[in-house]
């Protein structure tokens, strides 16, 4: 059976709408324990956070899918059917109740696959063969693990355009670094307890480093500002050296043409 079958059909995870604060409800997707669970209530979330936005439900603001959540924050007196007798938040829950009632199509949310550049080790990622060492594998191993298969994007957080991506196979789980970096180069991608993070921009950061990628992750100037979304997938593909160069070149002279 093919992933997309296989996500359609899969059992419908337990969801419910709790508010928090005055402007924002929550949708709360719980699967339960262990790694498939939480994997069907990120693909949930996912594909909520699609047919929410879809929607563009009158006084909704913005739609935040998260590892298993979705954020929707409205304001208050532009929610539909909102009176005295029936608070915002309520009457926003029952529409968005009414509108997550059909099952969700879960392949819907994985449709988009990114392909991007990595160059492993050396100067851009610091910590590979450390990482290699403590998975007990060689670099190239690690290397080979990392880009075999597209990943999901399960959310973007702590900075704009900032995606967690998982899960890798269980042989790449080393733990986070003793003590985190103040400051990571933007493209470093992370590895730690089977997930990577992707730096948009210089930030601190305690994952270990174990490449880079030339490609800008955010950038308020374009249409679409980051790179990738909750719901797609990306495939890491490795790269040179000299490839990097070329290809960060290439997007710095595009980026100074275009404005």
């Amino acid at each position: 059976m093919s992933a997309a079958a296989t996500a359609q059909s899969a059992a419908p995870v337990p969801w419910r709408i709790e508010p928090s604060g005055d402007r924002l409800l929550m949708l709360v997707f719980d699967a339960g324990q262990g790694a498939e669970a939480l994997a069907a209530a990120n693909r949930s979330a996912c594909a909520a956070a699609a047919r929410i936005g879809a929607a563009a439900l009158p006084g909704v603001r913005d739609v935040v899918p998260a590892l298993s959540t979705v954020g929707i924050h409205y304001h208050p007196a532009e929610v539909a059917g909102a009176s005295t007798a029936l608070p915002p938040y309520q009457a926003l829950g029952e529409t968005l109740a009414a509108l997550l009632a059909a099952p969700l199509d879960l392949s819907a949310a994985a449709a988009r696959v990114v392909e991007l550049p990595v160059c492993y080790g050396g100067e851009h990622g610091p910590d590979l063969e450390e990482v290699a060492t403590l998975c007990g594998l060689a670099p190239d191993e690690v290397v080979a693990l990392h880009s075999a298969e597209p990943v999901d994007v399960l959310m973007l957080g702590f900075a704009p355009g900032h995606p967690y991506v998982g899960r890798f196979d269980a042989r790449l789980a080393p733990p986070r670094r003793a003590t985190p970096r103040t400051a990571v180069p933007a493209g470093s991608i992370g590895l730690a307890n089977r997930q990577s993070v992707i730096y948009p921009m210089v930030l601190p950061g305690g994952w270990n480093l174990i490449g880079r990628t030339p490609l800008p992750l955010f950038d308020p100037h374009r249409t679409r500002p980051c790179l990738l979304d909750a719901g797609d997938r990306v495939r890491f593909v490795p790269v040179s050296a000299a490839q990097f160069d070329d290809m960060a070149a290439a997007h710095a002279a595009s980026q100074g043409g275009g404005r």
